[in-house]
């Protein structure tokens, strides 16, 4: 038969796999029986060490927590976390551009060896020139000297100081020399000079941290740089509309109302970049509501409180420089105007089992999605479940955490010159319940803390510790062996005088703003990720589960 296989028996007793007139090949009996036996033997000793990844498919212990997940009654498909979710300067790594080679010392010219910058021919009462090269040189030199722990990366030039003829300030961006992110910071200093009687100046202090307010540029100089730096001026002003031209030639997309309102703030972000992303997918702007409501387990009160503003703790600037996105009380203001004189059409839905891919093909100039009031399949970030996950990208890289509050972090790291490590301590309510985490309020103890330091943390260093915990006072025997610093240790930062009190009230059209419990987490947790040894509860301080027994 041609085209088929045949099978044929030789003298010997030996199979002939054969097609067409002659045989390819032969094997022996016992031979290829042997290598099909072992062949079993292989396969069932794999499949008896194999794991998949499929949890359905996991051990007991594995499995127990899919059980427990899927029988939780949570409105959410995460559990609440009072934890800070890690946003786009998080992501960041130092392969990125920002980590481009800094200035060292050998990079700056001076022709004076002994560290002052010599005047020809000068008075030694003359003012000093802030404007010498030679100072710049020499400004750039003592700071480099005496902030060893960063890397700079652009000097401004010095600025002199009104009624101080012995004192220029300068500005400057740098990063720690240990940072993962590369992110950047700008620090300002005022720096004190004297001359020596043969007219040599030298730096005689240089004082604390964004001091030099002469050197700090205005709102409208750094609105145009390239870069968003923290420590600069915000510019963050809601986004106006350009014209009734463009806003009538634009398509946007709109979420209304859900059961998303007052969760915690990591349920607010999981939703809010589901309808970022598929805004993007669209290729559509996002209509914003910038008005949130803090949920309770945020507040002092214990209670909700609305008329939060997205600024307060995110960073909106850089939001709107890299999406596209429209306040929603200016976008009903224009549509109040144009929807019927331009003929603009709403297409709605209200449905969340509607994909984003379906609406590709929508001409319309508004998505409107309309949730219902039934939770939780009015929740936002439903849009982004089943098949749509595999579409829509959450856009985390976006979305950065407030400048004003970052500032904040760099203050305090500042002051600790960012040579410091650092503890996450978790106490509170869930070492109180021992049948969860039945080792945690003893092994975060204080006399077990003092040993499990000692191992991991070097005697005299300083040692900054995030934590919940309303009384630190509990903390003072560590004094002995570290010096010890909390979060309130830099309330000044936040209290009425402050730069962020002043600029969140003017945001806030003139009512102060209280720092509130997440603007308290977002701050000690990113202090804590600035630390050179980062020690967490649950990784470093005991063998509890974050997440309760069998959850590791």
């Amino acid at each position: 038969m041609t085209g088929a296989r045949a099978l044929s028996r030789t003298s010997s007793g030996d199979v002939r796999i054969g097609g067409g007139r002659g045989g390819v090949g032969f094997c022996g009996r016992n031979f290829c029986f042997a290598a099909f036996i072992l062949a079993v033997v292989v396969l069932t000793v794999l499949v008896s060490i194999y794991q998949p990844a499929d949890p359905l498919l996991r051990p007991p212990a594995a499995a127990s927590q899919l059980t427990s997940f899927l029988a939780s009654t949570s409105n959410a498909t995460f559990l609440p976390d009072g934890s800070v979710l890690r946003t786009g300067e998080d992501f960041l790594n130092s392969s990125s551009s920002a980590a481009a080679p800094f200035i060292g010392i050998s990079d700056i010219n001076s022709s004076s060896s002994n560290g002052a910058a010599v005047v020809p021919a000068c008075d030694p009462a003359a003012p000093i020139d802030c404007g010498d090269p030679e100072l710049f040189h020499l400004l750039m030199r003592a700071a480099i000297e005496a902030l060893p722990d960063l890397h700079f990366y652009r000097f401004g030039k010095p600025v002199a100081v009104a009624g101080d003829p012995g004192s220029c300030d300068i500005d400057w961006r740098f990063r720690p020399k240990d940072a993962v992110q590369p992110m950047l910071y700008k620090d300002f200093r005022r720096f004190h000079l004297s001359r020596s009687p043969n007219c040599a100046v030298s730096v005689s202090k240089i004082e604390a941290f964004h001091s030099g307010i002469g050197a700090r540029k205005k709102a409208d100089e750094a609105a145009n740089a390239t870069e968003l730096v923290v420590g600069e001026p915000l510019e963050d002003s809601l986004p106006a509309v350009i014209s009734e031209a463009a806003f009538a030639a634009g398509r946007y997309l709109l979420y209304a109302g859900g059961g998303d309102r007052c969760k915690s703030m990591n349920h607010y972000l999981w939703s809010f970049l589901c309808a970022l992303g598929e805004a993007q997918f669209l290729n559509r702007t996002l209509v914003m509501n910038m008005d949130l409501c803090l949920s309770s387990m945020y507040t002092g009160r214990g209670q909700d409180e609305e008329g939060k503003d997205f600024r307060f703790y995110f960073d909106f600037e850089r939001l709107k420089k890299s999406a596209s996105v429209i306040e929603q009380g200016h976008f009903w203001t224009e549509w109040g105007k144009r929807h019927k004189q331009d003929g603009l059409k709403l297409y709605y839905v209200d449905d969340i089992k509607v994909m984003p891919m379906s609406l590709v093909g929508v001409n319309d100039s508004l998505i409107m999605r309309q949730f219902s009031e039934v939770e939780p399949d009015n929740y936002w970030y439903r849009v982004c479940e089943g098949k749509t996950e595999s579409v829509i990208q959450r856009p985390w890289h976006l979305l950065w955490k407030s400048r004003r509050l970052m500032d904040i972090v760099s203050a305090i790291t500042s002051r600790m010159n960012w040579d410091f490590d650092s503890v996450h301590l978790v106490r509170g309510e869930k070492a109180k319940n021992t049948e969860i985490w039945p080792n945690l309020a003893a092994d975060t103890s204080l006399e077990k803390l003092l040993v499990t330091l000692k191992d991991k943390v070097e005697e005299g260093r300083q040692l900054y510790i995030a934590t919940r915990e309303p009384d630190t006072s509990s903390f003072e025997p560590l004094k002995e062996a570290y010096s010890t610093y909390f979060l309130d240790d830099f309330k000044d930062l936040w209290d009425e005088n402050s730069e962020w009190y002043l600029e969140s009230k003017e945001l806030n059209n003139g009512v102060p703003v209280e720092f509130d419990g997440y603007m308290r987490i977002e701050v000690d947790t990113e202090v804590f990720l600035r630390g050179k040894k980062q020690l967490e509860t649950f990784n470093d301080l005991t063998s509890d589960c974050r997440h309760g027994v069998h959850t590791c």
